[in-house]
């Protein structure tokens, strides 16, 4: 088999998996179950009111560490 032979066969294994996996692509994404606009709405609010909640903890937390440790600084 020649060089040109060789080159052609292993372009055509290559262009045939390429199709393959883009029509595997095609086929796995009409599986996809998209939630509904109030299932992202509701789950948004529960991610931006525990990122508040965690927020104001480290805060408060703060807080106190500063006034605990002013109490040992020494002049």
């Amino acid at each position: 088999m020649g060089n040109i032979a060789k080159f052609e066969k292993k372009n055509d294994s290559f262009v045939s998996k390429t199709k393959n996996y883009f029509k595997g692509v095609k086929n796995e994404w009409g599986k996809i179950t998209w939630p509904e606009k109030k299932q992202v709405f509701v789950e948004t609010l529960y991610v931006i009111a525990i990122v508040f909640v965690f927020t104001l903890f480290i805060l408060i937390l703060d807080l106190v560490y500063k006034g605990a440790f002013s109490f040992l600084k020494i002049n």
